[in-house]
């Protein structure tokens, strides 16, 4: 007979292929009625190669329960070694749990030798009443490669899970959520024209996953982003306004930006943050920009022209006052931020982002411009209004009245601080969830949902194989979701993350009935310390508890 062993795990446990889970196995969890929540199966065979496996799911809220297979990935790059702590699950590289793929339940294979799990989530959409519910999951499996046949022995397991469903919603996620959205890479994976009838609906499917876990806000592609771009190359065009240059003046298409727009809030986003307008790390140059010419579409703008140019002076005059109409008319002005240049710095950077934000600002005076920036001295100089900081170059900045707070993490947080690379515990991930929650963040920046390029945007890689933008970025930082079938894959990571969301609203809640301060007290009482963007318990027991006993207040609170 076939050995086989089932484990209920969290889902804050990551499931390597040759290790069996060390945490304690779990038979419950509790979930308000607007929530999406999951766990793991983890599961074993003992003995070499595959065979057949039947998953078959009873509950009586099984048409809101979804199973996949967690699928690891190459971690070539799990850290940097100038920027890490002792805080990874990872030292060397190796594969890792990611992808969350669908599976056929009734005809997947077991295999042996190794652990793997399968991720079910519990999507409740309030319309399930307050209660307990059972879910079953029965693995049938068989020592014959002929699943159909009657011949070779077959067993059954069935685990089983209870979902506590409370009488409460989360109320309206308040926080700003982007994560920069690149256009570019899903027509270059998928292979198929930008902006053709294919690409809008790729596009359409990826901003749905994201809206999905908690993305309100979306990178908008009014000239192709100058982001991660080699000096003096370029990346795809993916422009959605039309420009057409005659006797030396400009006139706009806005139809594409027009179905971005519908589109965009079709899916659910609110918030639209226009592509930079100058080049990243310093506002140098201008960005890529096509014009049709003669009948003819020519490059007009890009590395070889600077900034602060008479030319692009001029073309920003006519193009900025175009915009803006467009946008009242469109009625979306006041949910849309402008970009001048990411994380400027050094008085040459300076000079350049006074020289950029004037011209914007003559056109745009009441738009919000924000940026990314790590250097405090340029908000206190009045140069950046709306600064973006690093989770560990936030400190400064929690010291100012600021207009709004925001910040945001990539590669170069690896070291004291939450983020979500691939070979970091899912707690470091959620904890931010009590971060945002104490320090009133109203807005979350994260520059790779889906970018599927190498560094600099040399080349088009295959996330699958390539976690780590060529050798440039710790494995999982370039994306949180994964090209699949007629649209996106999730990852464990932006799962968890859209986890901490939901913990944040429901302390959000919780804080409605009983104060904000007892709330934190709260929260820190069960941390064991003062939370901070630097300090957070290295456990994914306190996040598991902490949101039980949210939970329970809730529940007491709304009886």
């Amino acid at each position: 007979m076939i050995k086989a062993e089932f484990i209920q795990i969290s889902s804050l446990e990551k499931v390597f292929l040759s290790k069996r889970p060390e945490c304690k196995a779990i038979k419950s969890i509790s979930a308000l009625k607007n929530e999406r929540v999951s766990y793991q199966i983890a599961y074993f065979r003992d003995t070499a190669g595959k065979v057949p496996l039947k998953i078959s799911l009873s509950s009586p809220i099984e048409k809101n329960i979804s199973i996949r297979r967690v699928v690891n990935v190459p971690v070539s790059l799990p850290y940097r070694s100038d920027n890490y702590d002792d805080d990874y699950i990872m030292s060397e590289p190796g594969l890792a749990p990611d992808a969350l793929i669908p599976i056929n339940l009734n005809k997947t294979d077991l295999f042996g030798g190794r652990w793997e799990s399968l991720w079910v989530t519990v999507d409740l959409d309030g319309t399930v009443d307050e209660g307990e519910y059972n879910i079953d999951v029965t693995f049938e499996y068989s020592d014959s490669f002929d699943f159909s046949r009657e011949m070779g022995e077959r067993d059954k397991q069935t685990v089983s899970m209870t979902v506590e469903v409370i009488d409460a919603l989360l109320p309206p996620q308040k926080l700003k959520v982007t994560q920069w959205f690149h256009c570019d890479c899903i027509a270059s994976y998928f292979n198929v024209p930008v902006f053709s009838e294919e690409h809008w609906k790729y596009i359409e499917s990826f901003i749905k996953t994201a809206v999905k876990n908690g993305m309100n806000m979306i990178l908008t592609p009014i000239f192709t982003p100058p982001l991660d771009t080699e000096i003096g190359s370029e990346r795809p065009t993916v422009q959605l306004v039309r420009v057409e240059e005659k006797d030396g003046e400009y006139s706009f298409d806005f139809s594409l930006l027009d179905r971005w727009v519908d589109m965009c809030h079709s899916c659910g986003i609110k918030y639209f943050e226009m592509a930079h307008l100058f080049t990243q790390w310093g506002a140098k140059a201008t960005p890529k920009i096509v014009a049709e010419i003669d009948g003819e579409e020519k490059r007009i703008f890009g590395w070889d022209i600077p900034s602060t140019s008479e030319s692009y002076m001029l073309f920003l005059s006519e193009f900025l006052p175009a915009l803006d109409a467009y946008l009242k008319q469109k009625g979306i002005a006041g949910s849309v931020y402008f970009h001048i240049s990411d994380e400027p710095s050094g008085d040459e950077a300076k000079g350049n982002y006074i020289k950029a934000k004037a011209i914007v600002k003559k056109h745009l005076p009441d738009y919000k411009i924000m940026d990314a920036l790590s250097d405090v001295a340029f908000y206190d100089e009045g140069i950046v209004e709306l600064p973006v900081p690093a989770s560990d170059h936030i400190a400064p900045f929690m010291q100012k009245t600021l207009p709004e707070r925001w910040f945001y993490y990539c590669m170069a947080e690896g070291k004291g601080v939450s983020n979500r690379f691939i070979a970091m515990p899912s707690y470091r991930n959620r904890v931010i969830a009590e971060q945002m929650f104490k320090y009133n963040i109203d807005g979350f920046l994260q520059w790779g949902y889906n970018f599927y390029y190498s560094q600099l945007s040399r080349a088009l890689i295959n996330p699958y194989v390539i976690t780590d933008a060529d050798g440039a970025f710790q494995s999982g930082d370039a994306f949180s979701v994964y090209p699949y079938g007629d649209g996106a894959a999730e990852s464990l990571r932006i799962v968890v993350f859209a986890d901490a969301l939901q913990d944040m609203r429901a302390m959000e809640l919780l804080a409605s009935k009983i104060g904000r301060d007892k709330v934190v007290e709260l929260i820190e009482k069960e941390a064991g310390m003062s939370i901070e963007f630097d300090q957070y318990p290295k456990s994914a027991e306190y996040i598991l508890c902490r949101r039980e006993i949210i939970n329970r207040k809730i529940r007491e609170i709304c009886k």
